[in-house]
């Protein structure tokens, strides 16, 4: 074969190739659009079905938590539903004797309450003589001898050291400063076998007499401000539908009563 026949024969082949045009880059702007949604996407998940951030805004639940309290609520642990929805899908586990539960308002659907479980389904609750009842055993308090602001820490109540070493835990011995505290009793109450903390007023107590089951699927609650809480003494149960998840702990606490942060509260388990 010539020299010419097989330029020739080179030529028609280059002919016959077609480049690959290049790849284009994403853009910078698409990126970024791509990368928050997927964040949107992954944060509506989370907060659909596994974690929600909570915001405290009243003093129902003192001396658990406080106003400026923000909390994560476990999505899951009673199960899925559709979001915006009040339709379970999958129910799995259901809430116990001193849960610390948030829910759908009954009265006003539009509102989150956040309250403590005293009464599941079938349980008999009592009050009466100034004293709880479930299925016919007292639920025994015990008061912790708060004495005044801690000097040392000004964002602290001081507990009376000796009174304190024979019977007080120390998850109980560090409660947070709040405005008007001396106004009320603070006291361990054992619903379940374990201890969580209640007030009392002792300017005006609340002693209304109390005596009723509660039914199938929905659960009697009340806040740990027993005295000033509206809860199902007010507005009665909560039916298992409108449950949104349990309290797990403090991620930030804003004080509300001397300003700045309450840093002591953070990682702060609810019980």
């Amino acid at each position: 074969m010539s020299n010419e026949n097989l330029h020739n024969g080179l030529e028609r082949l280059n002919q016959d190739v077609v480049a690959e045009p290049p790849r284009k880059k994403k853009g910078v702007v698409r990126e970024y659009v791509e990368a928050l949604l997927v964040a949107v996407v992954l944060a509506f998940f989370i907060r659909s079905f596994i974690v929600e951030p909570f915001k405290i805004p009243s003093k129902s639940m003192v001396p658990t938590l406080l106003v400026g309290d923000h909390i994560f609520v476990n999505k899951f642990i009673y199960g899925l539903r559709i979001p915006g929805t009040k339709k379970w899908f999958l129910q799995f586990g259901e809430p116990k004797r001193g849960d610390v539960i948030v829910f759908i308002y009954p009265e006003d659907e539009k509102l989150d309450f956040i309250k403590r479980v005293v009464g599941v389904p079938g349980d008999h609750v009592q009050m009466k003589d100034d004293k709880f009842y479930v299925n016919d055993v007292e639920v025994m308090e015990e008061e912790i001898p708060v004495v005044g602001v801690d000097p040392k820490d000004k964002r602290r109540l001081l507990v009376s050291e000796a009174e304190a070493v024979e019977k007080i835990p120390p998850p109980f011995r560090r409660i947070p400063f709040y405005r008007g505290f001396e106004n009320y009793k603070i006291q361990m109450e054992n619903l379940t076998g374990y201890n969580h903390m209640i007030q009392r007023s002792r300017m005006l107590p609340n002693n209304e007499e109390i005596d009723l089951v509660v039914p199938p699927d929905n659960f009697y609650v009340m806040g740990d401000n027993r005295d000033q809480s509206a809860d199902s003494r007010v507005w009665g149960f909560v039916p298992r539908k409108n449950l949104k998840g349990k309290a797990l702990f403090i991620w930030l606490s804003l004080d509300s009563d001397r300003g700045g942060i309450r840093l002591k509260r953070f990682g702060k388990k609810i019980i």
